[in-house]
């Protein structure tokens, strides 16, 4: 089955199409992994890229962003079985004093997307949450989202939270938000930085691969 229609349907936010067509792509035959990998990842990598660009809004990003989830949702039972995937752990969360979760939440559609598992913590999440669930979990990645200027000095403090429990080096740190910067995650001690919601998914790929 040619998968660009369901990249085209996710392209377009249509979610029932989407759904159909991953469906469609089972009956037959086309495995799990090649559906996310051919499919929902390279038609989020499209939508990513006109979202940087500032061809499209983050409402249209966000209809794309559901579109995949729902066509996920379809195969994500079946990913366990497949090779190929099983990246990864990932943590993440909007930090303390920020309840901005769009970003966030495409960014964690995403990685499931691209074979992780993702523990979202939600939004306005103090540094002893995300060390417990570093505990809890054993993430390879933690990841730390700030949509305002005056939240990003709480990502500093995950991170010696981390270092404070001895955690610090079973993690890689990935941080993004509009007001983050490479500056800003260098400076901090983070190990990536995503610009965007692609950005970040593709900077989650890198760390893991490179672990392996």
């Amino acid at each position: 089955m040619d998968l660009q229609q369901l990249i085209d349907a996710v392209i377009a936010g249509d979610v029932p199409a989407a759904k159909a067509l991953a469906e469609a792509a089972l009956g037959e035959g086309v495995p799990p992994a090649s559906i996310v990998d051919d499919g929902l990842i390279p038609a989020m990598g499209v939508v990513g890229g006109r979202f940087g660009r500032g061809e499209i809004y983050v409402a249209e990003m966000l209809l794309s962003a559901r579109a995949m989830q729902h066509a996920l949702e379809i195969v994500e039972p079946l990913l366990a079985d497949s090779a190929g995937v099983g990246r990864g752990t990932v943590v993440i969360g909007t930090v303390k004093g920020d309840v901005h979760n769009i970003g966030k939440n495409i960014v964690s559609i995403m990685l499931k997307g691209s074979g992780f598992t993702v523990h979202d913590l939600g939004v306005d999440v103090p540094a002893e949450r995300f060390v417990a669930a570093v505990e809890e979990h054993k993430p390879d990645i933690v990841g730390m989202s700030a949509l305002l200027t005056v939240t990003m000095p709480a990502m500093k403090t995950v991170i010696e939270a981390l270092e404070a429990a001895g955690l610090r080096d079973r993690v890689k740190v990935l941080v993004g938000g509009a007001p983050v910067t490479e500056e800003f995650a260098q400076s901090i001690g983070a190990d990536g930085y995503g610009r965007d919601a692609g950005a970040a998914a593709d900077r989650a790929k890198e760390m893991a691969d490179a672990s392996v």
